[in-house]
């Protein structure tokens, strides 16, 4: 990531990898929203929810392949991710829309 990259966006991803849910949910703001294939969850339990379900489902492994300031307070992260889902390999783009130093939004594409 670069030098200029939010210190919510690696505190994201790092609770993401690590399977602290609680502490993911803590970077966004109260009522924050992550799209993710299709889906819009919104608020911390969903979020919560969100991430509790794919633990449930997908073993992988994530690195972050470059990051870039797309816009004020508006980042992009590319991740490439190998596990045992479909495909088994896939590398995403992570749209990350902050306010007051957290996550408002955040876009995962494949």
């Amino acid at each position: 990531m670069t030098d200029t990259t939010p210190a919510v966006v690696p505190r994201y991803l790092s609770a993401a990898d690590s399977g602290n849910f609680g502490a993911l949910a803590e970077c966004f703001a109260l009522s924050g929203s992550v799209v993710d294939e299709g889906e819009t969850y919104r608020g911390h339990a969903e979020i919560i929810g969100w991430r509790e379900a794919l633990a449930g489902k997908w073993v992988y492994t994530s690195n972050v392949t470059g990051s870039e300031a797309i816009g004020t307070d508006d980042y992009r992260v590319h991740v490439h991710v190998e596990g045992n889902f479909p495909g088994g390999v896939a590398d995403l783009a992570y749209r990350f829309r902050l306010h007051d130093g957290l996550i408002d939004e955040l876009f995962i594409a494949g």
